[in-house]
């Protein structure tokens, strides 16, 4: 009788619990879209709101809010920001911000967005610049004399610029491609 009661129970919370989840998860279709979105900063610097930071800044501030994750040099297994050049077309390739990522404005847009893990978009812009001085830094792609500013970030090569290609025929939307309107 007792287990008949708890299984009586479980059911009645669990149909109540999916019940109540269950208008969180439909999709939004018909509400009109958010107004609040940030802007996304774009390859050529396009988005990059003003501010400025050096790499000497960034180390104090990758020392407060990065190291647990990424190692003191940015090289901690399985969460390396640096490292990796020349190993993309081996048997087992790091992707990192030196030997992966394309472009620099990406590097600040990511941390501008979705660090400190846990502590998301707690940094001010200057300070995202400086964390991205500093990781750019340990990448061994600007020299720590750098000071980075939303005018001269996007002129950062990195190593793998060139290695990202496109299908020749894309086209992004509204520009005459195969998924224009």
């Amino acid at each position: 009788m007792y287990t008949r009661s708890i299984a009586v129970l479980l059911v009645c919370w669990v149909s109540f619990a999916a019940a109540e989840l269950s208008h969180d998860l439909g999709p939004s279709l018909g509400k009109p879209a958010p107004t609040d979105f940030e802007s996304v900063v774009a390859p050529d610097g396009t988005g990059l709101p003003a501010g400025e930071g050096s790499v000497t800044g960034g180390r104090t501030l990758y020392a407060t809010h990065c190291v647990a994750c990424h190692g003191s040099d940015g090289t901690q297994t399985g969460n390396s920001l640096a490292g990796g050049r020349g190993t993309l077309t081996s048997t087992r390739p790091l992707k990192t911000v030196g030997s992966y990522w394309p472009y620099a404005t990406t590097l600040f847009d990511y941390v501008n967005r979705a660090m400190p893990y846990g502590n998301e978009k707690s940094l001010s812009e200057n300070e995202v610049y400086a964390v991205t001085a500093y990781v750019l830094y340990l990448n061994d792609i600007i020299p720590a004399d750098t000071r980075l500013t939303n005018h001269n970030l996007a002129a950062v090569v990195m190593p793998n610029r060139d290695g990202f290609r496109s299908s020749p025929d894309y086209q992004p939307a509204g520009r005459g491609g195969p998924h224009s309107e």
